[in-house]
């Protein structure tokens, strides 16, 4: 498994969804984070989605800390505002 640790600012606006699925019911937010020049997709599910709905902003600098799939999206484990 690969793990990837990131830096970098928030370049569009946070996209949250609430998905209810064959009775489970969870939530999952996308947005784009740029560094050096480099933007890159990111998404997170459930308590990390509402964190992000919640408290980011396009332009704040964050620290991110998670996997790269295939289609080298972000998926995020842990992320913190700097």
């Amino acid at each position: 498994m690969n793990e990837i640790f990131l830096i970098g600012k928030v370049v569009n606006k946070v996209q949250y969804k609430f998905i209810i699925n064959s009775k489970k019911y969870f939530s999952k937010v996308e947005f784009e984070i740029e560094l050096d020049k480099q933007k890159f997709k990111v998404k997170g599910y459930n308590n990390i989605a509402d964190y992000c709905y919640r408290k980011l902003k396009n332009d704040n600098k964050i620290f991110i800390n998670g996997t790269i799939e295939k289609n080298m999206i972000i998926s995020i484990k842990n992320i913190l505002i700097i």
